[in-house]
């Protein structure tokens, strides 16, 4: 079965380029050139994963992304212009899963977007039994995470982040082990990314976010 993306861009010749390659690949592609018809498409279409430039007439990309993120935890990945880290953190903060500067290959964006549907799709697969724990319920078959049966809203990376660390409570994981698992071996990057997604998390579990500890100049741990 063919996977959807939503590619809102406001290029017209990088959208279609970046469209016939994803259209060799068997992906069904919903095009979008500014922000406001991006949100009008994702609510009129059943999408699996986003595709979203930073730079947008009408609604920028942050505020297209913090919208999704209000209502959904599908895969969004960002495309910019800008390169540097600050933007990328910020973007990450915002709930983006992948970040890609332009200019970038198409077959590289391609294969982005393979890997981030595989790891969800694998997530998806797993023990749909909900797993509880200090009073965290992670379903990794809903991808849904619920605190004394509360919804938490958690964007696709978090989520991971969650589960791995409950999966492996006790143990302690590096962030290059975090940044392998959880964002992938090709992800260029450093730990801050951790940091940053550690932080956000904590804040969105409250008081459960002391189960989450930092063990210094290595990582974290989960521990009950």
């Amino acid at each position: 079965m063919s996977s959807t993306v939503l590619l809102i861009e406001d290029e017209k010749r990088l959208r279609e380029i970046v469209k016939d390659y994803f259209h060799n690949e068997d992906f069904i592609v919903i095009e979008a050139a500014d922000g406001e018809e991006g949100i009008k498409k994702f609510n009129e279409h059943e999408i699996d994963l986003i595709i979203l430039d930073l730079m947008l007439p009408k609604i920028d990309g942050l505020e297209v992304c913090k919208y999704i993120r209000e209502k959904s935890n599908l895969p969004i990945i960002m495309l910019t212009a800008k390169s540097e880290e600050e933007d990328q953190l910020l973007g990450f903060e915002m709930g983006t899963d992948e970040y890609v500067t332009k200019p970038f290959s198409p077959k590289i964006l391609v294969a982005k977007a393979k890997s981030v549907l595989r790891r969800t799709l694998e997530m998806k697969e797993e023990d749909s039994d909900a797993k509880t724990i200090c009073g965290i319920t992670i379903n990794t078959s809903s991808r849904l995470a619920y605190i004394n049966g509360e919804q938490l809203h958690l964007t696709h990376k978090e989520f991971e982040l969650l589960a791995y660390l409950i999966e492996n409570k006790g143990i302690v994981l590096t962030r290059d082990q975090l940044l392998n698992n959880i964002w992938g071996f090709d992800y260029v990057g450093d730990g801050r990314t951790v940091d940053t997604h550690i932080k956000k998390l904590r804040h969105k579990i409250g008081e459960k976010a002391k189960h989450i500890t930092t063990v210094i100049r290595v990582g974290y741990k989960f521990e009950e």
